[in-house]
């Protein structure tokens, strides 16, 4: 009687690199109009910052002119881009806002 053994074929494994996805830094612009408190508020509620830190960056951008106010992937970026923008508009302020490659 003969038994027969099965023969185990080896697997071909493929490596795959996979690409972090780009990081977007958002900015925060000066401007003379938009209250310092109201910069703070949003960078509280939009950017999840502390109290403390909200105020660090609000006046980085009263004398640097500019504070980046997080790093996320693009679409995230986009999204607090609109968030922010749009209660500063709803607010009548002219705060402006941009989404920066890093």
């Amino acid at each position: 009687m003969t038994i027969e053994t099965p023969v185990l074929e080896k697997k071909q494994t493929t490596l795959r690199k996979v690409k972090e996805p780009k990081k977007y830094k958002v900015v925060v612009l000066n401007d003379d109009f938009t209250p310092m408190e109201f910069v703070v508020a949003m960078f509280v509620s939009i950017f999840r910052k502390q109290h403390n830190e909200a105020i660090d960056l609000t006046v980085q951008i009263h004398t640097d002119g500019s504070a980046v106010a997080g790093i996320f992937p693009h679409e995230i970026a986009e999204q607090k881009v609109v968030d922010a923008v749009s209660m500063a508009r709803a607010n009548g302020h002219p705060l402006v806002l941009r989404a920066e490659q890093e």
